[in-house]
């Protein structure tokens, strides 16, 4: 595996965790870098100012114990107020400064922020050299994650690549689908390939990367630097250890011991709730557990099971049992756990 560097930070590997909404928490991204993840970015947090304090933006925010670097997304639409808000971040611990040009939910396109902001380049090339210049007297690089454009008649990934590097962006992340398509049909690599060849910057090539061969296939045909893996992740945390085994070796990594995931999940479980609180908490491991258990023997009766339970000591013990009774049965999760499971999904995301 390649070492990276970002600024003055040097990576362990070129094997990194998307930024997901309600996913890639601190609990999430401590999991995931234990596993094998070289470098994790933050959920994305607003540059609004008037939400900085509120505790959804501030448990977003939290990077207690995590290990570095730090990197924190920050999405808007304002050139000010993001330089702003780089700044707020960097004085509470950011280390790199990542903005949000990738986004395609509605929610955050229709304020012209996240992906929409492809559509107007001007303003684009404006904020990021205002969060670079903002951020530079901190000695904190900034990186920027777009899509190949806002739809397949507007693919200017390539043409902003080149803008966003003469403002002094240093690192550059292609989700390769466009604004239009979501999360629908399937990645392009070949504008991905493109914005390598036209900058010298890192290029890092996202979507779709479900499994150890699909990350090397990419990483070849691309030029990449490094891979982000985003949805292949969820309750599958071990894909950065197999993908960096398989890219090391040729060879697969044997399924996780059901014993290795208890533990994991049991562990992953107690940091979710020392984060979140007993009400909040509950709720929101129920979809982590979900994703964990979705393929294993009982696991879709279980999760409905799961999603009765309000009391965090309660689904705790629940995990546990279900898991300790799975351990009696068979001793490494089933071989389809891994790769099934993504390619599953994105099917129906497709259909």
């Amino acid at each position: 595996m390649t070492a990276l560097r970002i600024g003055q930070h040097t990576l362990t590997n070129n094997l990194f965790v998307a930024p997901m909404a309600g996913v890639t928490d601190r609990p999430f991204r401590q999991l995931c870098k234990a596993l094998g993840a070289g470098y994790a970015v933050s959920e994305m947090v607003t540059s609004r100012k008037d939400l900085w304090n509120s505790l959804k933006t501030s448990r977003r925010a939290n990077h207690a114990g995590e290990p570095g670097p730090i990197s924190v997304q920050i999405a808007g639409t304002d050139a000010p107020m993001m330089a702003e808000a780089a700044i707020y971040n960097i004085e509470r611990g950011a280390q790199i400064i990542d903005i949000n040009m990738g986004c395609p939910a509605k929610k955050v396109c229709n304020k012209w922020a996240g992906s929409a902001l492809m559509q107007n380049e001007p303003l684009a090339v404006e904020i990021a050299q205002a969060v670079v210049e903002a951020a530079r007297p901190f000695n904190v690089p900034v990186t920027l994650k777009m899509r190949t454009g806002w739809s397949d008649d507007h693919k200017n990934a390539v043409a902003l690549a080149k803008q966003f590097e003469g403002v002094g962006i240093q690192m550059l992340t292609v989700h390769g689908r466009t604004r239009e398509q979501g999360y629908k049909g399937f990645a392009e690599y070949d504008t991905i390939a493109a914005v390598k060849q036209a900058v010298a910057v890192p290029v890092v090539a996202n979507g779709d990367i479900t499994s150890p061969e699909k990350a090397r296939d990419v990483l070849a045909y691309t030029g990449a630097d490094a891979v982000m893996v985003g949805r292949a992740a969820q309750g599958r945390p071990w894909i950065f250890r197999e993908i960096g085994h398989f890219l090391a070796t040729g060879e697969h990594l044997p399924p996780p011991l059901v014993s290795e995931l208890r533990s994991l999940l049991l562990e992953h479980l107690q940091d979710h709730y020392s984060l979140y609180g007993e009400l909040t908490g509950v709720r929101s491991a129920r979809k982590h557990i979900a994703w964990y258990l979705r393929a294993l023997p009982g696991g879709e009766d279980f999760r409905q099971h799961i999603n009765t339970i309000d009391d965090c000591q309660v689904q705790w013990q629940a995990v546990a049992d279900y898991l300790e009774q799975l351990g009696q049965q068979m001793e490494r999760l089933p071989v389809t756990t891994a790769a099934a499971d993504a390619e599953q999904e994105i099917e129906e995301l497709a259909a």
